[in-house]
């Protein structure tokens, strides 16, 4: 693979992959290549990868005390897999956190963005209030809260 050249999906053991991993093919790839993996068969797997690993990467220190639900809402997803957008739920209470693909919880605060800029947001390329300010993320609710949450996280950077 040539530097900047981003992997074919295919090719990748998702459920084995670390986030760090990912983080650095994010930060190689440029918007196209990324928008190519987000709109292709994989999509589902790869978001389910992402908020399944979410309890993983909690910060429980940082994330006591926190009771709230978290709607997420990508963007975008290809007519051909059912068109709208891909919706997680993440909970978090006690300095913990569960994901569900199904939401059955009244939200504080919605986030909805593209994959793109989703996948940039998690893995540190891009930041919340850049992507906010610029009206690539959608904020519905507790803006106040939204503005909290990466730093509930640790974020995979790119090694």
């Amino acid at each position: 693979m040539a530097e900047g050249e981003a992997p074919n999906v295919e090719d990748l053991d998702l459920e084995n992959f670390k986030a760090e991993d990912f983080a650095k093919l994010i930060s190689v790839a440029n918007d196209e290549q990324i928008k190519e993996v987000a709109d292709g068969p994989h999509r589902k797997m790869i978001l389910d990868q992402i908020f399944g690993r979410a309890a993983e990467h909690v910060n429980p220190d940082k994330a006591k005390g926190h009771d709230a639900v978290v709607h997420f809402k990508i963007l975008d997803r290809p007519e051909d897999q059912g068109g709208g957008y891909d919706h997680y739920e993440l909970v978090l209470k006690d300095g913990t956190a569960t994901v569900s693909d199904t939401p059955k919880q009244e939200a504080k605060v919605t986030i909805k963005a593209n994959p793109v800029h989703f996948f940039k947001l998690i893995t540190g390329k891009e930041s919340g209030p850049v992507l906010f300010m610029t009206g690539r993320l959608k904020i519905d609710g507790d803006l106040m809260y939204a503005s909290q949450l990466t730093s509930l996280f640790r974020l995979p950077k790119a090694e």
